[in-house]
């Protein structure tokens, strides 16, 4: 079978198409280079692979690259760490939305002219924002308040698209929700800037890198964003990878939705303990608390059950074991000015 997958040299795409051509997938890869520029992928030259660099948002291009797919993974999207959401409010609701957009009627026209069978499309934990039941059920997003921030509103608003395109077109869909995706090959992307973190400047991203680079820079003590008490499910971009696979494949997961993550519920300060646990050692652990961000949500738990029961996904990574190839990624990054 071939696969479209746009956003082909993001952080989560990585995970994927390794996995995709591991399970005998032809793939072809479409990304514009404006988040991390050319990085080299493992599999670039794969004999299943081609890479394709061009924007999500044309939808000539995309109706000429969906010809002969069967499936189209629509995973392009302006995305980035907590300092994104408040530093291009506007940016990530408008850019976005055009390329949700364009995707779909370029999914549509395929579907209609061609032999597309389905759209994947890559939501986000952030359309649960603003819930208040934990775990969170696939259709309570349709229950609980709105997003707050634009990035979580326009990810809901990925899922409208989807139920649009059925609704009217017929066009078959699969909606996926990674929480938290932790693991190595999230670099400094070409538009970060650099700011302030007690006595440490980097380029803040997410919640995994940020800490390591500041423990691996001497930050004692250590600087956290609020109490520390946030709860997170952070789940390794393999286990994604598998699950992502798992509901392109499955003709159960035809026009479902499922939260993708990890069983395990931890604290910013849990993380925070055990990052500095495996670089300082017995070193006593200090923190302190600087402001947190505007959008920065208390408590993510999702509950997992329809993906165990209809994909067979269970997450298998533990943190522990994922940090263990995440923090020498992050060292060696570092010293090479990758991150």
């Amino acid at each position: 079978m071939k696969i479209l997958v746009t956003g082909a040299k993001g952080f989560i795409a990585g995970y994927l198409i390794e996995d995709l051509l591991n399970h005998g997938w032809e793939v072809v890869g479409l990304d514009n280079l404006s988040k991390y520029g050319d990085v080299e992928k493992s599999y670039d030259t794969h004999s299943r692979y081609r890479f394709v660099k061009g924007d999500a948002k044309d939808t000539n291009l995309l109706r000429d690259l969906l010809e002969d797919c069967e499936y189209f993974l629509a995973g392009a999207a302006m995305i980035g760490g907590i300092t994104y959401f408040h530093e291009f409010a506007y940016d990530l609701l408008a850019e976005n939305e055009r390329i949700t957009a364009s995707s779909f009627d370029g999914a549509i026209y395929a579907f209609k002219k061609a032999k597309l069978k389905k759209i994947i499309v890559v939501s986000s934990s952030m359309v649960f924002e603003s819930a208040t039941e934990f775990p969170t059920k696939e259709g309570y997003q349709f229950e609980c308040p709105p997003p707050l921030s634009t990035y979580g509103f326009q990810k809901l608003a990925t899922e409208y698209f989807a139920k649009g395109a059925w609704e009217q077109y017929r066009l078959p869909y699969t909606i996926v929700r990674p929480f938290n995706c932790i693991g190595t090959g999230e670099k400094r992307a070409l538009c970060d800037r650099e700011v302030k973190s007690g006595n440490v400047t980097l380029a803040m991203s997410h919640v995994v890198p940020d800490l390591v680079q500041k423990i691996l820079k001497k930050q004692n003590p250590l600087h956290i964003l609020g109490n520390g008490n946030q709860v997170r499910h952070y789940t390794y971009g393999g286990d994604l990878a598998t699950a992502i696979r798992l509901s392109i494949e499955s003709d159960k997961a035809l026009n479902e939705d499922f939260n993708l993550s990890t069983p395990v519920s931890t604290s910013v300060i849990e993380l925070a303990e055990a990052i500095w646990k495996k670089i300082k050692g017995d070193e006593p652990f200090e923190y302190i608390s600087d402001t947190p961000f505007k959008y920065d949500v208390q408590k993510r738990v999702p509950d997992i059950s329809k993906a165990k029961n209809i994909l067979g996904f269970e997450a298998k990574t533990t943190l522990d074991t994922s940090l263990d190839e995440i923090i020498p990624w992050i060292k060696h990054q570092v010293e090479i000015g990758g991150i």
